[in-house]
C-alpha cells in the first residue's frame, strides 16, 4: 500500500534534508566592511514585500532531545514553543514572570557575598557594584568595587551613602561642606577597565605587604572603584561618618558600542567604539558583543540587515519637541543587570525603552523595529493564509485597566523609581465603578517625557481591546517577520477585516504546520503626540539641603528663544516646593577669546511661579549667535546662596532661526588634483554664507565641511577645490544665514572625477 504523506511532513522533509551551502556563504567569512549584498537584504526594507526564501534553519535549529521524532529526527518541544517574534513587557502578569534587571535603588549598596555576581552596565546608570576588597589596617579603611565587568566611559559622580560628593585633584572628598567626610579623610580613585589595568598604587602601599592586595590585583577588563578612608577621633566619628562607614556608589558612562552608522568604526575593534545611549546601538552590543549577552555573531544577526538598524538608529535619534521649548532625543537608554539573570531581562528591558519589536528570522537574521509606525514594515495576511484564529473582543474584568502609571529611573531624585504624571480613562472608571490601575516599568528609561510617552503607546494598546491569536500557515511567514500585519479576512474574521493588528510574540506551531501569532489591535492613534498637552508635570523633587538649608537647583531644560532681532535665554528648573526661595540665574559668553570665558551676569526672579512641576525663567537679552553658559540656584530669605550652583547648561544664542532658501545652479569641473565649483547664491534676505561639504562616497550624513564661502544674496559665487588626490568625489552645497541655520537642502553635485 502506498504511503501518502501529509504536506507538513512534506515541508519538515524537505526542511531537514542536507542542503549544500549557499555561494554566498564565503561572505561571512570577509571583513564586514565588504560585505554589501548581505547590507542591502532585509526583507522589510521597503516596497512589496515578498516571501522569505530562508525559513529551512528554523527547523534545523530545534533539532535537539526530548521532543517529537519526525523521520528519525527529534525535534525538542522547548525548541518548538520558542519565540520567533518579540515584543517588550512593561506590565501585566507576563511581565511578573519574565526575567528583569534590578530596580535602579538595588545599586546603590555594592553586594556583599563570598562570590559575587558580576554586573554590566549601558548608557548612564548609578551602581556600586560588588565589594571585592575591605580591609582595616590601624586607622585606614581600604575598599575595592567591581563596578562592572567590561570597560567604561567615564565616571560622572560619586555618592558617600545617598550624599553626592565632589573630588579634588588628589581624588579626595571635598564636599559636602557641613563637616561630613572632611578633612580630606575619604578618597575615592577608580578605573575604567582597560586591558590591562593599572593597579591602585594608593591601595597596594598600604596592603601590599600583608599580601591582600597587590600589584597583581589589577582586575582587568574590570571597571571598579578603590576608596581610601582615615579614621577619627570617636567623639567626631558621627559628625564626619553620620552613616556609619562610608559606601561608595558612582554614576558612570558605561558600556562602549559599535555605532554601525560611522564607516570609522570597526565591529572587531574595540578602541574605535563610542559610548552612546542610543537603544538600537546598545541591543546589538547586548546581542552581539557583550561579554554577558546573548553572544550572537553579528555577521549573522546584524549585518544581513544592517540597512534596518542603521534606520532603526536613526529614528532613536530624532529630535522630539518640549513643551518648555528645545527638543530631546526620542529614545534612550540606560541600566545595569547581574550575571545572576537571564539575559532576556536585558534584551526586555533595551526594548521597553524604545517599545521595541525584534524577531530571529530563519537564517539568524534580527529584525528590529523602534517604536514609530511606518507603512513599509506591513505585512498582509489573508484568508487563505489563516488555518485557525482566537479574537477576544474586550478585556475580562480582572484584566481591564483604566489607568496607566509610567514608571522611570529619575536621575533628579538620584537615580531612584518614579512615577510620571498618569493616564486614565475617566468614562472607563465611571463604567466599572473604581480606578483600575496598572504600572508601566520603564526601568532603563530616565527622561520623564520619554517614560510619558512610551507610556502612552502603551496605554493605548491597552485600550484598544481586541486581541488574541492565529494560527498561520508557512504562506505567510513575512506576516511573522514583521511589527504590523494587516488583515484581508472578509470571511474568516470579518470584524478584523481590512484592520492594522500588532504582532506581539510570534512562535513555531508545528502542530498546527506553521505559527501562531498573538496579537492585539493596532491604535490608530499610536504615535500621536502633543507636548502641550501629553507631556504633564515634571515628577516633584525632594528638595537637598547644603550648608544652609537650601535646596540646589535643578536644570530640566535651556534653550535659546529668538525675537525681534534680539535672543534670550528661556530656562526651566524643576520646582523646589519652597515658597521661601528666590531663583537666580547666571550666564556668560562660554568663549571670549583664547578659550577664556567672560564674566558671569547674573539675573535673579523675585516674582518667578511654578507652573507644572517646573519654574520657567526668561533672561534679559544675550550676545547674538554664540555659546552661552547658563547655571542656576536659589537665594534664601537671609540673602544667602545655596552652596552649589545647578549643572552648567551651555546654549548657541541663535538670533536667526530661519533658514535661507537652496543655492542654484551649482556646476562642477574635475581637473588635475582639483574640483572647480560655481553656484548662484538664493534671493534669499538672510543669506550669509555657503558650506561646501565633500565625500569619498556618495553619502552626505558623513561627509566633511571643508568651505565655508560667504557671499551675498542673489550672486554667483565660486570655489576651487585644491591638493586632491586622483579619484572619485561628491560635493554637497548648503546655504546659510548669519546665525549658522542651515538650507533645510542640499545640492549634491553628483560624482566627480579628479585625475
Amino acid at each position: 500500500m502506498a504511503h501518502r504523506v501529509n504536506p507538513l511532513e512534506e515541508v519538515l522533509r524537505d526542511a531537514l534534508a542536507p542542503k549544500a551551502p549557499r555561494p554566498e556563504t564565503g561572505l561571512l567569512d570577509a571583513p564586514w566592511q565588504s560585505e554589501r549584498q548581505l547590507r542591502s537584504s532585509t526583507i522589510l526594507g521597503g516596497g512589496q514585500l515578498q516571501a522569505d526564501p530562508i525559513f529551512t534553519p528554523i527547523f534545523t535549529a530545534i533539532l535537539g532531545t526530548g521532543g517529537i521524532t519526525l523521520f528519525g529526527t527529534t525535534i525538542s518541544y522547548a525548541a518548538i514553543a520558542s519565540a520567533i517574534a518579540t515584543t517588550a513587557l512593561v506590565a501585566g502578569v507576563q511581565y511578573l514572570l519574565a526575567p528583569k534587571p534590578p530596580k535602579p535603588e538595588d545599586g546603590r549598596q555594592p553586594l556583599t557575598q563570598p562570590v559575587p555576581y558580576r554586573f554590566w552596565g549601558v548608557g548612564t546608570a548609578r551602581l556600586a557594584g560588588a565589594m571585592m576588597e575591605w580591609e582595616t589596617l590601624d586607622n585606614i579603611m581600604c575598599s575595592v568595587q567591581a563596578i562592572v565587568g567590561h570597560r567604561i566611559n567615564g565616571y560622572i559622580d560619586y555618592y558617600l551613602h545617598d550624599d553626592k560628593v565632589e573630588l579634588d585633584e588628589d581624588n579626595r572628598v571635598i564636599s559636602p561642606e557641613d563637616g561630613r567626610y572632611s578633612g580630606g579623610r575619604v578618597q575615592i580613585l577608580h578605573r575604567l577597565g582597560l586591558v590591562p589595568e593599572t593597579p591602585y598604587a594608593e591601595i597596594v602601599a598600604i596592603l601590599g605587604a600583608q599580601g591582600s592586595w597587590t600589584n597583581d590585583h589589577r582586575l582587568d577588563g574590570t571597571a571598579s572603584i578603590g576608596m581610601v578612608c582615615q579614621a577619627v577621633r570617636a567623639e567626631h566619628f558621627q559628625k564626619v561618618f553620620p552613616y556609619g562607614k562610608p559606601l561608595c556608589s558612582v554614576v558612570a558612562e558605561l558600556a562602549l558600542c559599535w555605532d554601525f552608522r560611522d564607516p570609522l568604526q570597526d565591529p572587531d575593534d574595540e578602541s574605535t567604539w563610542v559610548f552612546t545611549k542610543n537603544p538600537a546601538l546598545i541591543l546589538a552590543w547586548h546581542e552581539c558583543f557583550s561579554p554577558f549577552g546573548t553572544k550572537r555573531d553579528f555577521r549573522k544577526a546584524i549585518l544581513p540587515v544592517l540597512d534596518m538598524w542603521q534606520e532603526e538608529a536613526d529614528v532613536c535619534d530624532e529630535l522630539v519637541p518640549r513643551a518648555v521649548g528645545g527638543f530631546e532625543r526620542r529614545y534612550e537608554c540606560g541600566g545595569f543587570d547581574s550575571t545572576e539573570h537571564d539575559p532576556k531581562g536585558g534584551t526586555n528591558a533595551i526594548l521597553a525603552s524604545c517599545d521595541g519589536w525584534m524577531c530571529e528570522r530563519g537564517d539568524g537574521a534580527l529584525l528590529f523595529v523602534a517604536g514609530k509606525f511606518r507603512e513599509k514594515y506591513v505585512a498582509t495576511l489573508t484568508d487563505a493564509d489563516i488555518v485557525g484564529h482566537t479574537v477576544q473582543h474586550d478585556v475580562l474584568p480582572e484584566d481591564e485597566v483604566n489607568r496607566f502609571v509610567p514608571q522611570f529611573t529619575y536621575p533628579a531624585t538620584d537615580y531612584t523609581t518614579t512615577d510620571t504624571d498618569f493616564f486614565e480613562d475617566v468614562p472607563a472608571q465611571l463604567s466599572a465603578g473604581r480606578v483600575l490601575p496598572q504600572i508601566g516599568e520603564f526601568t532603563w528609561v530616565q527622561q520623564w517625557r520619554q517614560a510619558r510617552r512610551l507610556g502612552k503607546r502603551e496605554f493605548a494598546r491597552m485600550r484598544a481591546k481586541k486581541r488574541g491569536s492565529l494560527d498561520v500557515r508557512f504562506t505567510g511567514i513575512n506576516a511573522i517577520y514583521a511589527p504590523w500585519v494587516r488583515l484581508q479576512t472578509p470571511r474568516r474574521i470579518p470584524s478584523l477585516n481590512g484592520k492594522l493588528i500588532s504582532n506581539r510574540r510570534s512562535v513555531l506551531s508545528v502542530q498546527n504546520g506553521g505559527f501562531q501569532m498573538t496579537f492585539i489591535a493596532m491604535p490608530a492613534d499610536i504615535d500621536a503626540w502633543d507636548p502641550a498637552t501629553d507631556e504633564g508635570a515634571a515628577p516633584p523633587v525632594p528638595p537637598k539641603p547644603v550648608s544652609e538649608g537650601l535646596p540646589q537647583a535643578i536644570i530640566d531644560t535651556a534653550a535659546a528663544v529668538a525675537g525681534g532681532g534680539s535672543v534670550y535665554i528661556r530656562v526651566a528648573i524643576v520646582d523646589p516646593n519652597r515658597d521661601d526661595v528666590t531663583p537666580v540665574l547666571r550666564y556668560r559668553v562660554s568663549d571670549s577669546g583664547g578659550g577664556v570665558p567672560g564674566a558671569w551676569v547674573e539675573q535673579k526672579f523675585p516674582d518667578a511661579a511654578p507652573s507644572a512641576g517646573l519654574i520657567v525663567l526668561n533672561t534679559n537679552p544675550v550676545p547674538a549667535d554664540i555659546s552661552i553658559d547658563v547655571e542656576a540656584n536659589y537665594i534664601g530669605s537671609d540673602g544667602s546662596y545655596g552652596d552649589e550652583w545647578s549643572d552648567t547648561e551651555t546654549i548657541v544664542s541663535t538670533v536667526d532661526t530661519v533658514p535661507p532658501a537652496a543655492v542654484t545652479d551649482v556646476v562642477t569641473t574635475g581637473g588635475v588634483g582639483e574640483v572647480a565649483l560655481t553656484w548662484n547664491s538664493p534671493n534669499s534676505g538672510n543669506y550669509h554664507a555657503a558650506n561646501i561639504r565633500r565625500n569619498t562616497t556618495n553619502n552626505e550624513g558623513t561627509a566633511t565641511l571643508v568651505r565655508t564661502e560667504y557671499g551675498a544674496p542673489s550672486s554667483p559665487d565660486a570655489w576651487t577645490d585644491t591638493g586632491l588626490a586622483a579619484g572619485s568625489y561628491w560635493y554637497w552645497i548648503r546655504s546659510m544665514n548669519a546665525s549658522g541655520v542651515e538650507s533645510t537642502t542640499s545640492v549634491a553635485t553628483g560624482e566627480v572625477v579628479v585625475t
